[in-house]
Protein backbone atom coordinates (compact mmCIF):
# COMPACT_ATOMS: atom_id res chain seq x y z
CA UNK A 1 0.00 0.00 0.00
CA UNK A 2 1.85 3.26 -1.00
CA UNK A 3 0.66 6.01 1.34
CA UNK A 4 1.63 10.08 2.05
CA UNK A 5 2.54 11.96 5.16
CA UNK A 6 -0.08 14.77 5.97
CA UNK A 7 -0.49 16.93 9.18
CA UNK A 8 -3.34 16.70 11.32
CA UNK A 9 -4.99 19.24 12.86
CA UNK A 10 -3.06 18.81 16.47
CA UNK A 11 0.26 18.46 14.46
CA UNK A 12 0.67 14.57 14.36
CA UNK A 13 2.14 13.27 11.16
CA UNK A 14 -0.46 10.46 9.53
CA UNK A 15 -0.80 8.77 6.77
CA UNK A 16 -2.82 8.34 3.90
CA UNK A 17 -3.37 5.55 1.20
CA UNK A 18 -2.89 7.46 -2.37
CA UNK A 19 -5.13 4.47 -3.58
CA UNK A 20 -7.98 5.43 -1.39
CA UNK A 21 -7.35 8.19 0.50
CA UNK A 22 -8.35 6.88 3.36
CA UNK A 23 -6.63 7.28 7.08
CA UNK A 24 -4.67 5.27 8.65
CA UNK A 25 -4.27 5.46 12.34
CA UNK A 26 -5.31 2.14 13.65
CA UNK A 27 -2.57 -0.77 14.38
CA UNK A 28 -4.77 -3.20 12.06
CA UNK A 29 -4.84 -0.82 8.94
CA UNK A 30 -1.27 0.80 9.22
CA UNK A 31 1.14 -0.96 6.73
CA UNK A 32 4.27 -2.27 8.10
CA UNK A 33 6.74 0.23 5.96
CA UNK A 34 5.76 3.82 5.33
CA UNK A 35 7.76 6.80 4.80
CA UNK A 36 5.65 8.13 7.72
CA UNK A 37 7.47 5.98 9.97
CA UNK A 38 10.92 6.64 8.74
CA UNK A 39 12.75 9.33 11.15
CA UNK A 40 9.47 8.89 13.49
CA UNK A 41 8.71 9.84 17.09
CA UNK A 42 5.85 6.80 17.42
CA UNK A 43 3.23 7.64 19.72
CA UNK A 44 1.33 3.88 20.20
CA UNK A 45 -2.43 4.96 22.18
CA UNK A 46 -5.22 2.75 23.41
CA UNK A 47 -8.16 3.41 21.51
CA UNK A 48 -10.14 4.80 24.10
CA UNK A 49 -7.00 7.26 25.90
CA UNK A 50 -8.11 9.87 23.37
CA UNK A 51 -11.78 9.95 24.72
CA UNK A 52 -10.77 9.96 28.20
CA UNK A 53 -8.40 12.92 28.44
CA UNK A 54 -9.88 15.92 26.94
CA UNK A 55 -6.19 17.47 26.16
CA UNK A 56 -4.73 14.16 24.67
CA UNK A 57 -4.30 15.72 21.01
CA UNK A 58 -3.15 18.66 22.37
CA UNK A 59 -0.80 17.64 24.89
CA UNK A 60 0.15 14.18 23.34
CA UNK A 61 0.20 14.39 19.00
CA UNK A 62 1.97 17.15 17.92
CA UNK A 63 4.92 15.58 15.98
CA UNK A 64 3.86 12.26 16.73
CA UNK A 65 3.10 9.68 14.21
CA UNK A 66 0.12 8.23 16.03
CA UNK A 67 -0.81 4.41 16.06
CA UNK A 68 -4.12 3.47 18.46
CA UNK A 69 -4.96 0.05 19.38
CA UNK A 70 -7.27 -1.68 21.69
CA UNK A 71 -5.13 -4.25 24.06
CA UNK A 72 -8.43 -6.11 25.05
CA UNK A 73 -10.12 -6.36 21.58
CA UNK A 74 -7.17 -6.07 19.25
CA UNK A 75 -4.89 -7.99 20.51
CA UNK A 76 -4.41 -10.87 18.15
CA UNK A 77 -1.37 -10.18 16.39
CA UNK A 78 -0.48 -6.51 17.63
CA UNK A 79 3.09 -7.50 18.83
CA UNK A 80 4.00 -9.35 15.65
CA UNK A 81 2.83 -6.45 13.69
CA UNK A 82 4.48 -3.78 15.88
CA UNK A 83 7.80 -5.71 15.54
CA UNK A 84 7.81 -5.25 11.72
CA UNK A 85 6.54 -1.89 11.97
CA UNK A 86 9.79 -1.65 14.05
CA UNK A 87 12.17 -3.70 11.52
CA UNK A 88 10.98 -2.18 8.60
CA UNK A 89 11.43 1.62 9.52
CA UNK A 90 13.60 4.27 10.81
CA UNK A 91 11.44 4.87 14.27
CA UNK A 92 13.04 7.59 16.13
CA UNK A 93 11.20 6.74 19.77
CA UNK A 94 8.75 4.75 20.96
CA UNK A 95 5.68 6.09 23.48
CA UNK A 96 2.98 4.33 25.06
CA UNK A 97 -0.04 5.93 26.12
CA UNK A 98 -2.54 3.50 28.48
CA UNK A 99 -5.31 4.07 30.51
CA UNK A 100 -4.19 2.69 34.21
CA UNK A 101 -6.63 -0.40 33.97
CA UNK A 102 -6.18 -3.80 33.91
CA UNK A 103 -6.57 -4.83 29.99
CA UNK A 104 -4.10 -1.75 28.90
CA UNK A 105 -1.12 -3.23 31.23
CA UNK A 106 -1.17 -5.65 27.90
CA UNK A 107 -0.23 -2.45 25.65
CA UNK A 108 2.93 -1.61 27.16
CA UNK A 109 3.78 -5.34 27.92
CA UNK A 110 3.55 -5.85 24.04
CA UNK A 111 4.97 -2.12 22.60
CA UNK A 112 7.99 -3.82 25.41
CA UNK A 113 8.29 -7.08 23.47
CA UNK A 114 8.02 -6.08 19.90
CA UNK A 115 11.23 -3.64 20.53
CA UNK A 116 13.23 -6.09 22.32
CA UNK A 117 12.27 -8.69 19.43
CA UNK A 118 12.75 -5.82 16.91
CA UNK A 119 16.59 -5.33 18.06
CA UNK A 120 16.19 -1.33 18.39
Amino acid sequence: METQIFMNPAGGRMMRSLQDNDVYIQLKLVPEESPAFNGADLLIAADCTAYAYADFGKDFIKDKTLIITCPKLNDDNAMEKLTNILKNNDIHSVNVIRMSVPCCQRLEKTVEQAVATSQK
